[in-house]
């Protein structure tokens, strides 16, 4: 159950840390990025927030994964 749990871990930090960065280009090209002065928009915020969140949860079950194959 272990082995599984880990691999379980470690495809969910191989989506999170190959699929979400890259749409961070898309979004910065986006013209909702960026209103009419050049200022970063929510629309930009927002989408960077969830980008910067799903590659911290795939780090953490990158770590997770690990841990677990060392201590079970």
């Amino acid at each position: 159950m272990t082995i599984l749990a880990a691999i379980l871990l470690f495809a969910n930090a191989l989506f999170n840390l190959v699929a979400w960065p890259r749409f961070y280009p898309r979004i910065a090209a986006d013209p909702r990025a960026r209103d009419a002065n050049g200022a970063r928009t929510t629309f930009y915020r927002v989408h960077l927030v969830l980008i910067v969140i799903a590659i911290v949860l795939g780090a953490l079950s990158a770590i997770g994964g690990v841990a677990l194959l060392v201590v079970g």
